[in-house]
């Protein structure tokens, strides 16, 4: 066999091993199928971690049963509503919302090993909507652990776990993901307050329930959930940073101070519509004063602007109300409003008001 044939004969030799090899690879690999593979390898992980937190936090979580008397003395009925808390240590102390517990004749709590122990108050923050209730402890009870709510970010996975429709349904477990941040609700006291919004599912009887991180950590107190038709998946919850700081002084005092000027915020008016309006400000806040309290009995009305408070610019109810909460109860506070004095020809005028807190 001359040279040149054997060159040839090793060249094929090579070419057919070669294109043997890539079509065994060719038929074993298939990019979808791995793809698909490393889906759901990945979302079992996130399932099974989900169930690991639910497993680990639900002892934390108990029911609350509202007993309150409605009706004359000779025909009282009982109404029963229900909600949700979290046990914060082994001593037997519970957070939950305060719209849980208002008007409570009776609350009893029912903890994750079926045993019911009757509870009492030991403070109420209507303008949070949180309660520090207690019971006591016979067994051993999980207390929640909690984590920084400054530290969320939006997208991250959350998961709500509570009461919805009752005891029927404790401890049911819902996930989703931090939505939004820094949600601003006002209170019928005029308060805004930053909440967390989640896509968890949250229902009626989860009030009052926890709203925890992939680490078991709790992140917010569920409080309130849009309703109204149309809308879905837009649950608020009370932030933990601002929980703990509420339940020490609930714990230690029964209330929260907050020095007031009585007045509830209507609106704000924005650098934008002061100058379309040819307003002499930049902007303000709208309000108006409580009757008998102190911002009432200073001379403030209905629909004044407060656009400074001693000196510092006011242009929302954020930074009304953080000036505000800087003062103490008995400080008094220099306010400069603009008031409407003449509708017919829109004439304003400035003034300044001494304020003093209670």
């Amino acid at each position: 066999m001359g040279r040149n044939t054997r060159l040839v004969l090793a060249f094929f030799s090579f070419f057919f091993i070669g294109l043997g090899t890539f079509w065994y690879a060719s038929q074993s690999y298939n990019p979808l199928e791995k793809s698909q593979s490393i889906i759901n390898t990945e979302d079992q992980v996130y399932r099974n971690r989900i169930s690991d937190v639910a497993a680990q936090v639900s002892p934390s979580i108990v029911g609350i049963s509202n007993l309150s008397r409605d009706g004359g003395m000779f025909a009282q009925d009982t109404v029963e509503s229900t909600g949700s808390g979290v046990i914060l240590d082994d001593q037997g102390y519970i957070v939950t919302n305060n719209h849980v517990v208002t008007g409570a004749d009776s609350l009893t709590v029912t903890l994750a090993d079926g045993n019911e122990e009757q509870a009492e108050v030991i403070g109420t923050d209507p303008q949070t909507d949180l309660a520090v209730i207690k019971v006591k402890v016979d067994n051993h009870v999980t207390p929640i652990k909690f984590g920084d709510s400054e530290k969320l970010v939006v997208g991250q996975e959350v998961i709500a776990i509570g009461n919805p429709l009752g005891l029927r349904f404790a401890r049911s477990v819902t996930a989703g993901i931090v939505s939004g941040l820094n949600r601003l609700l006002t209170t019928e006291e005029g308060f805004l307050f930053r909440l967390i919004q989640t896509d968890a599912a949250i229902n009626p009887g989860n009030s009052g329930g926890a709203l925890v991180n992939l680490d078991g950590e709790l992140i917010g107190i569920n409080t309130i959930k849009i309703a109204e038709s149309g809308f879905e998946g837009m649950g608020f919850s009370i932030p933990s940073n601002q929980v703990q700081a509420v339940i020490e002084e609930l714990k230690d005092n029964g209330k929260v101070s907050r020095p007031l000027m009585g007045i509830r915020v209507i609106g704000e008016m924005s650098q934008e519509k002061a100058r379309y309006y040819e307003l002499p400000i930049k902007g303000g806040v709208i309000i108006e004063p409580v009757s008998g309290r102190a911002a009432d009995k200073a001379g403030l009305k209905a629909f004044d602007i407060i656009y400074a408070i001693d000196g510092n610019e006011v242009a929302t109810g954020l930074d009304l109300q953080g000036y505000i909460l800087e003062k103490k109860a008995g400080d008094s506070v220099r306010v400069n409003i603009l008031r409407l004095i003449n509708a017919e020809q829109a004439q304003v005028q400035k003034r300044t008001v001494q304020v003093t807190l209670y």
